[in-house]
C-alpha cells in the first residue's frame, strides 16, 4: 500500500499531525520505535487538561483515539533508512526489512538528550535531574535547587530557577558568567559554586547533594541541566535536509508550513524546534498535519 503520509515518530508531535490527516480522511501510517524523549519522567505537567498525567499514558491514549479512524495504521518498529522513491514520494525501510512508501513524509522522531558526563546524572534524569522548570519546578517548590552552568546558554538563567526555590549555580570549574551577571545573580540570592563536580549523591533516584572534588557536599534536592541534543534518527540527514545550529544542538530547518528544505519532507516537534515541551510539540504537529493536507490538495 502507498500511503498519503508516512509519519515517523508516534509521540506528541507525530500523533497530533496524524490526527489532523485522519480527520481529513487521508491514508496515514505512523511508525514508532517506542522510545519517546520524555519516557524518563513520571508525569507531564502544564499540558492542557492533562496536568500530572504520565507521558506514556498520554501517548497511549492518543494513539488509541487515532486508531479509531479507519484510514490510519500504526507500525511498531524503527525506521532505518529513507529515500526519495522516484515516484514523487518516499520509501522508508524498517530495521526488520519491511518497506513503506508514501507521497509525503513527516519526521517527528524527536531528539536524544546527551547528558553531562557526571557520575549519578543518568539514573536521576527525569526524576531529580531535570531540564525544564516550567515542567517540573513546581514539584520542587521552596526546596534546594541547583543549576549546572551551560556555556552558550542564558548567562543569568539561575535567576529564573530561583523563582521556585533557593538556587546554587554550579560552574563545574569553567569560567562562568561575567561580573555583571554574577552581581545580578547574587542580588537575587543565587549562590555560585565554582568547584569541579565529582558526582551526585542520594538514595535511589532522589538527590541529596552535589559532591565537589574537594570533598564538600552541596545540599540540593533537584538539579537542572541543559543537555546537548541530537536527532534521534539519521533519516533527515539521509534525505539531505538542512539543519541550523541551535542553542543545545542541531535543529532541522523548516519553513512556516513545517516543510524542510527537501520538498515533500516535513518535520515537527523537538527535532524542528530550538525550545520545546509536550504542549509545543503537539501544537507543532497539528500545524504540520494541516500543512501536509493542504499540500496534498493544492499540490504544493
Amino acid at each position: 500500500m502507498r500511503y498519503d503520509v508516512l509519519v515517523v515518530g508516534g509521540s506528541f508531535a507525530g500523533l497530533s499531525a496524524a490526527m489532523q490527516l485522519a480527520r481529513a480522511r487521508r491514508k496515514v501510517c505512523v511508525v514508532d520505535a517506542g522510545a519517546p524523549r520524555n519516557r524518563f519522567a513520571a508525569a507531564s505537567h502544564g499540558f492542557f487538561g492533562q496536568d500530572g498525567m504520565p507521558p506514556l499514558k498520554m501517548v497511549a491514549g492518543a494513539r488509541d483515539k487515532l486508531l479509531a479512524y479507519p484510514s490510519v495504521e500504526f507500525v511498531a518498529g524503527k525506521a532505518a533508512t529513507a529515500e526519495a522513491d522516484g515516484d514523487e514520494g518516499f520509501t522508508v525501510s524498517l530495521d526488520n526489512g519491511d518497506r513503506l512508501s508514501a507521497r509525503k513524509l513527516l519526521l517527528a522522531f524527536g531528539v536524544q538528550d546527551g547528558l553531562p558526563d557526571i557520575r549519578g546524572i543518568g539514573e536521576r534524569w527525569g526524576k531529580s535531574v531535570l531540564h525544564c522548570p516550567y515542567c517540573h519546578g513546581y514539584e520542587f517548590g521552596d526546596r534546594r535547587l541547583g543549576l549546572l552552568f551551560h556555556r552558550g546558554g542564558p548567562p543569568d538563567h539561575a535567576q529564573l530557577i530561583a523563582e521556585w526555590g533557593p538556587t546554587t549555580l554550579f560552574l563545574n570549574d569553567v569560567e562562568g558568567p561575567d561580573a555583571e551577571v554574577r552581581a545580578r545573580l547574587q542580588a537575587r540570592g543565587v549562590t555560585i559554586e565554582p568547584g569541579r563536580i565529582a558526582g551526585l549523591e542520594g538514595e535511589g533516584t532522589a538527590l541529596a547533594g552535589v559532591r565537589i572534588d574537594d570533598g564538600r557536599l552541596v545540599a540540593v534536592d533537584a538539579l537542572f541541566v541543559a543537555p546537548h541534543t541530537r536527532p534521534a534518527s539519521p533519516l533527515a540527514e539521509q534525505l539531505g535536509c538542512a539543519f541550523d545550529d541551535g542553542p543545545l544542538g542541531p535543529v532541522l530547518r523548516v519553513d512556516a508550513m513545517k516543510m524542510s528544505t527537501v520538498p515533500g519532507v516535513y518535520a515537527a516537534g523537538d527535532l524542528a524546534m530550538a525550545f520545546s515541551n509536550a504542549t509545543l510539540a503537539s501544537a507543532d504537529g497539528l500545524m504540520a498535519g494541516v500543512s501536509i493536507h493542504r499540500s496534498l490538495v493544492f499540490g504544493t
